[in-house]
């Protein structure tokens, strides 16, 4: 299939070759030395003169300013922008003009990446810039950027659209450089939880992505095929049931940052692959880990915004420590004025109904419990609240209550009105953990594609002795959202889940 050229991608590979022609390679191999960014010497120059006498740079044209024998560029690296001061007589020898009249005025374009070496100084303008002494060509880019346009104070051909933008992640990072920050944090966030585990010495671990049984949470998996083993494999919609092996094994604390996958719907806040925290920590319950949790969001807070009160959309939310608690049943009780202790299924569906909850004959009591809190409730706790003390039910991985058969010491962290953390206090009885799995498996026979498989291994890993431990999960892309006031969760994925293009528009529209 032929790919139809616009005029500008056909000039700049015809200007390719004519460096090639030149004895130019517009893609040379050789290693470039660099000795500075950009910010660095924006921010360190201006207060001592004598600095960044022979800095080396390189980055990407921006823009171009030709004014005969000497002009100005604009390069931005991976940090920033500074301008450039070329004069042809310093980049050319005295007998071949080459570089300057032809290279840098004609064959060179907005997009390329060059080296440069020279000295700073700051113009009349008072602007910091290289004064340029030696230019080489790194990588001729033979497709033109969108660069914004401005006239009346009216933006042109600004690449702000959504959807080009996730598909094109590498476009939007060249020509909207903000959207880095939001990258930067998020690695600061994970670097920040890692070295706030490791302090108290728990181990980061590594557990299968590919497994038999889809364990660890209610969820919809992806099924894929082993071919050498001929097995059907599942990706892991979470780490758990592994995690709380290595607790059997005698480790005191193990904890992973896991990419997950999930075959549910998709918007603005959930994304099928997606990056959750788990942290499995022995002789603890969830009381503990309400605490250790607090204390791990707050620190989070301070890395990333200097303080404890962020924004999130228009509120203002304070993660500074202790978070107020609540009881499940106390929170639907408040907004619904069902008192849920007292219901068996029939009640709860028929409340359901009454309250104009969609609901089906395929849910249990825990999913129709699940339903009137994420209708009814959940959106009212903007400010960080633990809800805690879930109904059997809904929870078939964590230990009963120790004060109520019907309870589980289950807790989530709910923040702006949605989840952000899941913690129990593990369920460690092999014969109750077996009994809740078949009751997931009753659940499936009903039609429930949630519900949890059977994990006999798992099960077998519990006789043999687990300590009492509290666990605790955390999504990392919707932490990033909150800290950086991100609206979307494709905004805080470098990559995120679209439906394949049609075809690749050569021209970018």
């Amino acid at each position: 299939m032929s790919i139809e050229l616009s005029e500008q991608e056909i000039l700049r590979r015809q200007a390719a070759e004519q460096m090639r022609q030149l004895g130019i390679n517009p893609y040379p191999a050789p290693l470039f030395e660099i000795n500075a960014k950009t910010t660095e010497i924006l921010e360190k120059y201006p207060n001592d003169n004598s600095l960044f006498q022979q800095v080396s740079i390189a980055g990407r044209i921006m823009s171009r300013r030709i004014m005969g024998a000497a002009s100005f560029a604009v390069i931005q690296d991976g940090v920033g922008k500074i301008q450039l001061y070329i004069k042809r007589d310093d980049i050319c020898p005295e007998e071949d003009k080459t570089m300057y009249n032809t290279v840098f005025k004609k064959l060179l374009d907005i997009g390329d990446i060059v080296g440069i070496k020279g000295y700073v100084f700051v113009t009349q303008m008072g602007e910091t810039s290289i004064h340029v002494k030696e230019l080489t060509v790194l990588s001729k880019s033979i497709r033109p950027l969108p660069i914004v346009k401005e006239k009346d104070g009216v933006l042109y051909d600004a690449f702000t659209n959504p959807e080009q933008r996730y598909r094109q992640r590498y476009l939007d990072l060249i020509v909207n450089p903000e959207v880095r920050d939001v990258f930067i944090k998020r690695t600061k966030i994970i670097n920040t939880m890692r070295d706030f585990f490791n302090e108290k010495g728990y181990l980061e671990v590594e557990t299968p992505v590919l497994q038999p049984i889809p364990g660890g949470a209610a969820a919809r998996p992806f099924t894929t095929h082993h071919n050498a083993l001929d097995i059907p494999l599942y990706l892991r919609i979470a780490n758990e049931l592994y995690l709380k092996r290595l607790i059997v094994g005698g480790f005191d604390g193990v904890y992973e940052f896991s990419r997950n996958f999930r075959n549910e719907g998709m918007d603005r806040t959930h994304n099928p692959e997606f990056t959750c925290m788990e942290i499995y920590v022995a002789f603890k319950d969830y009381f503990w880990m309400m605490d250790f949790t607090e204390e791990m969001i707050e620190k989070v807070a301070i890395s990333i915004n200097g303080k404890t009160n962020i924004t999130i959309g228009d509120k203002e939310v304070d993660f500074k420590r202790p978070y107020k608690r609540v009881r499940m049943s106390e929170a639907i009780l408040e907004y619904t004025g069902y008192d849920i202790t007292k219901m068996d299924e029939k009640a709860l569906f028929d409340a359901c109904k009454e309250m104009g909850i969609e609901v089906d004959a395929t849910m249990g009591k825990g999913k129709l419990i699940d339903e009137i809190f994420g209708e009814k409730c959940e959106h009212h706790y903007i400010q960080p609240t633990f809800i805690y003390d879930y109904p059997k039910e809904m929870s078939p991985l964590t230990k009963q209550h120790r004060q109520s058969e019907d309870l589980t010491e289950r807790f989530e962290l709910f923040v702006n009105g949605k989840e952000l953390a899941n913690a129990y206090s593990e369920l460690n009885d092999p014969i109750d953990q077996l009994d809740r799995f078949q009751q997931q498996l009753k659940l499936q026979e009903r039609g429930d594609d949630e519900a949890m498989f059977i994990d006999y291994d798992f099960v077998r890993a519990l006789e043999y002795g687990m300590p009492p431990t509290s666990g605790m999960g955390i999504g990392i892309d919707r932490l990033t959202m909150f800290m950086t006031n991100t609206p979307s969760i494709q905004d805080v994925l470098f990559f995120p889940q679209m439906k394949p293009e049609k075809t690749i528009d050569n021209n970018n529209q």
